[in-house]
C-alpha cells in the first residue's frame, strides 16, 4: 500500500479544476534563510506564485505526514521551529515512521509533488557534485532521474563542481534546457562557463518538450535552467573572491559532507554583507514566476 500525501484544500481544488499549480520546496525556508527573515520569505514566495496566476504548493513533512500545501500554522512552524530537520528522499521513510517534522529538499519535494500530480516545481538552485569529492553527490540528481517533473532552477550553486554535475545529469538521463540562453547558470551568476545543448525561449516550448517526453514514457525530470538578468546577479568579482575565501575557510575548519553547503552559503552571506541573501531571494522569485508560466501553459 502506497503512502498518500495530504493536500491542502487550495491545492486539491486547483488540481481538480486543472488550474496551474507550482510546487515549492521547504528546506529553503527551514535551512536556507536566517530566522526570522525566513518566515517572511516563505510568504513572499507563495504570493509570487499567486501573483503570477498559479497556486503555490509548499511541501513539507509535518508530524510524519507528507503535506502538499501548508496552512499558516505549518508554514510558521517550518520557519521557526529549530527542531525541524532536513528531509531528502532517503529520509522520508524514517521521518514518516517516527512522526518527524522537516523541510523537504529538491529530491523529496519532487517525489511528493509528483505523487500529488503536480508537474512543475520551482526552486533556487539544485544540489550537485561537490568540489574535490566526486563521491559526495546530492540525492537531487538521482532523485530527478526517477521523477517525471519539470524543475525551474538557476542551475546549481557555484560552490559545487558544475562540470561534474552536468556530466552526472547526462548519465542520469535528465534533460537540461536553457531558458532564453545556451549557457548554464551558476545560481548567483548567470553564466557558469558551461554550454547547453538545448535552448527554449518560451513556456510553450517547455510544455511541448514535456508532452513529447510523456509520449515516450520517459521517467526522468526536465530541468529548466533560468538565469537572472545580468544586472541582478551577484557582482562577479565579489563572487569569485568570496568563493575562493569560503572554500579555503571550509578546508581549514575541516568541514565535510552535508555540512559543506550550509557552511559556504553562510560564509557568502556574511562576506557579501547580505547581498548574496537578496540575490538568493531574487533567484527564487524569478524561478517561481517562470514556473507559473509553464504550469499555466501545461494546464491549458
Amino acid at each position: 500500500m502506497g503512502v498518500s500525501v495530504h493536500m491542502s484544500d487550495e491545492v486539491a481544488t486547483a488540481l481538480a479544476e486543472h488550474r496551474p499549480v507550482v510546487a515549492l520546496e521547504s528546506t529553503i525556508i527551514s535551512h536556507g534563510f536566517p530566522r526570522p527573515r525566513n518566515a517572511e520569505v516563505a510568504r513572499v514566495f507563495e504570493q509570487t506564485a499567486r501573483d503570477a496566476g498559479a497556486t503555490p504548493a509548499t511541501i513539507a513533512v509535518i508530524d510524519g505526514v507528507p503535506r502538499v500545501g501548508l496552512d499558516d500554522v505549518s508554514l510558521a512552524r517550518i520557519a521557526a521551529d529549530e527542531s525541524v530537520i532536513k528531509i531528502s528522499s532517503r529520509d522520508l521513510g524514517p521521518a514518516l515512521a517516527f512522526g518527524r517534522t522537516g523541510g523537504t529538499t529538491v529530491a523529496a519535494t519532487a517525489l511528493l509533488a509528483a505523487r500529488a500530480g503536480i508537474r512543475v516545481f520551482a526552486t533556487g538552485g539544485l544540489g550537485g557534485v561537490h568540489r574535490d569529492a566526486a563521491y559526495d553527490e546530492s540525492a537531487d540528481l538521482i532523485g530527478l532521474s526517477r521523477t517525471n517533473i519539470t524543475v525551474v532552477s538557476a542551475g546549481v550553486k557555484s560552490i559545487l563542481d558544475i562540470g561534474a554535475t552536468l556530466e552526472r545529469l547526462e548519465s542520469y538521463d535528465v534533460t537540461v534546457l536553457g531558458y532564453q540562453t545556451n549557457r548554464f547558470p551558476s545560481f548567483y551568476l548567470r553564466d557558469s562557463g558551461f554550454s547547453l545543448d538545448w535552448r527554449v525561449d518560451s513556456a510553450a516550448e517547455v510544455v511541448s518538450i514535456m508532452a513529447a517526453g510523456d509520449q515516450l514514457d520517459r521517467a526522468g525530470a526536465i530541468i529548466v535552467a533560468n538565469p537572472l538578468p545580468a544586472d541582478r546577479q551577484l557582482d562577479p568579482a565579489l563572487h569569485d573572491r568570496v568563493l575562493t575565501e569560503s572554500l579555503a575557510a571550509a578546508a581549514v575548519a575541516g568541514v565535510r559532507g552535508k555540512d559543506v553547503t550550509p557552511f559556504l552559503l553562510d560564509y557568502f552571506q556574511r562576506a557579501t554583507g547580505g547581498a548574496s541573501l537578496e540575490v538568493n531571494i531574487d533567484i527564487a522569485r524569478n524561478n517561481i514566476r517562470l514556473a507559473a508560466e509553464i504550469a499555466a501553459a501545461w494546464a491549458a
